[in-house]
């Protein structure tokens, strides 16, 4: 056992290494070329989110791998000397937490700063919304805590009367196996109804914050994750169905690229006028709706821009170019059919192991099981891909809402230019999201990953919370997933096929 507790955490470090250095790979990727050498704290906020987000999901395989790792132990005890998972999983999501609603916020706050301010002024500003903020959300942690900061578990009371220990150990038999010649039973076998009740106690403060952060991130995940999880797939085909068939010719590129031209003079324009209401202090409700309109419109131009290149490669690799066109749509293909694999999986899974009572089948749990035999990685591997499909579909359901609804503000992730706001944004959303994925896939996987400490946590506290429990006893996150996930399906399959027309003339709301 020692051995394989080594390993273990050999294996955990190793993993937090690469995670660190794979998040570190997508900032300087993805950044904006505007924040080369700058915005320094943003960037490390950014990265020790990635990988907190990251490692929260690693920590369940691992998880149900401390687990093993005493299972066959021949003295009580073992489990005390493996890896502190509860604990661990405490220490992430305190921090998971804190950055999600204090920090990611004040490095926000900071980075969209008046540039015209000196730093000192910017951290003020930032200080004082984050210290409000903390204020806010700690008196509301506090009485919430104190008032409702309860766990139920019905439990069942046993009992039963003592016997005089035998005169040999030939009295028990097949026959008789428990005390009492007259009943042939068990001690306390078969107790009354009325034997159950309800054992009240305070959950930890910790237990409690992420019990509610958690809370928090459901609702998200439904919304955002049942649109992604159809959206993702459906998406990637589709993007297929409406590829361009073939070049267009010079006067027709000349045509459009003039269009564009002019709805780009309209934007800059537009983008010159509400720069000139923020210098003046008029930052209303009005000019708020006018700059996610204005951001919109600059993020479905720049598609424009980049569906027009496609069906007009230029320079002396034209044809190189079309060619790699063509295998990209092919490959977008082949990944939405996998994906939508994948969905079907996860929709099914749902349906048949979480929302039926009792379950048809283990389903997904099983095949991890059968994996995990064949080879002991591949149950993991499986488990964790999974999971991190889930992520990559919230975030997916999140752009596709931003684009079609206007309060959602877009933060749109683009290779070589996404600005650190955007960063932020995602890694937020993704943070609170990932304690809400770890709590349904510890759910949704309750028979592989079994008597773990996330099972503790997310299964036993967070289910028996008081106003929590509800949400959880009648599966509404669940069936919210299902919902949006079907009224996606219906949408793409309705207008998902019809190729988005260039928007008309643009104009800011009056």
């Amino acid at each position: 056992m020692g051995d394989f507790n080594l390993a273990l955490v050999i294996v955990a470090i190793v993993v937090c290494v690469l995670v660190f250095i794979f998040s570190i790979y997508l900032l300087v990727n993805y950044q904006h070329p505007d924040d080369i050498n700058q915005a320094y704290f943003p960037k490390f906020v950014v990265v020790f989110g990635l990988s907190v987000a990251a490692i929260s999901i690693l920590m369940l395989p691992a998880d149900v791998a401390n687990r093993q790792a005493c299972r066959h132990a021949i003295y009580n005890g073992a489990c005390n000397y493996t890896l502190p998972m509860k604990d661990l999983w405490l220490v992430i999501y305190i921090v998971d937490a804190v950055l999600v609603f204090f920090v990611i916020p004040f490095a926000m706050f900071y980075y969209e700063g008046d540039q015209d301010k000196s730093v000192g002024k910017r951290i003020k500003s930032a200080l004082i919304w984050v210290v409000t903020t903390a204020i806010v959300v700690g008196l509301l942690l506090g009485i919430l805590y104190g008032l409702v900061g309860k766990v139920d578990f019905t439990v069942r009371h046993l009992s039963s009367s003592t016997t005089t220990f035998p005169s040999t150990f030939m009295a028990y038999s097949r026959n008789q196996p428990c005390i009492g010649s007259a009943s042939h039973q068990c001690s306390a076998y078969s107790p009354s109804t009325s034997s159950e009740k309800t054992w009240t106690m305070h959950a930890t403060f910790p237990e409690y914050v992420v019990a509610l952060s958690t809370v928090v991130g459901s609702v998200l995940f439904s919304i955002f994750g049942g649109v992604g999880i159809a959206c993702l797939p459906l998406g990637l085909i589709f993007s297929f169905i409406r590829r361009p068939k073939a070049v267009i010719t010079r006067s027709q590129y000349i045509k459009e690229a003039t269009e564009l031209g002019k709805k780009a003079k309209e934007l800059k324009k537009a983008a010159d006028a509400l720069h000139q209401e923020e210098r003046s202090g008029s930052k209303g409700r009005k000019w708020r709706k006018n700059v996610k309109a204005v951001e919109k419109e600059l993020l479905l131009l720049e598609d424009d821009v980049k569906a027009l290149e496609e069906v007009y490669p230029q320079g002396e690799k034209a044809e190189t170019s079309w060619a790699l066109t063509v295998i990209g749509y092919l490959v977008k293909l082949l990944l939405g059919v996998l994906g939508l694999i994948v969905s079907v999986a996860w929709v099914a899974h749902i349906v048949i192991y979480m929302l039926i009572d009792p379950p048809l089948s283990a389903f997904l749990n099983e095949v991890f099981i059968k994996l995990d035999d064949l080879w002991g990685l591949l149950g993991t591997a499986a488990f964790a891909f999974f999971c991190f499909y889930l992520l990559v579909a919230t975030i997916a359901g999140a752009m596709m809402l931003g684009l079609r609804l206007v309060f959602i503000t877009i933060h749109p992730m683009k290779w070589g230019a996404t600005l650190m706001n955007s960063f932020l944004f995602n890694v937020g959303l993704i943070l609170l999201c990932s304690i809400s994925v770890i709590q349904f896939c510890s759910t949704a996987f309750g028979y592989y990953a079994q008597a773990t400490a996330a099972q503790e946590i997310f299964g036993h506290t967070l289910q028996s919370l008081r106003g929590i429990k509800y949400l959880y006893k009648y599966n509404v996150f669940q069936i919210a997933f299902i919902a949006f996930a079907g009224l996606t399906f219906v949408y793409y399959i309705a207008f998902g096929w019809r190729r988005r027309k260039p928007s008309g003339r643009f104009q800011l709301s009056s």
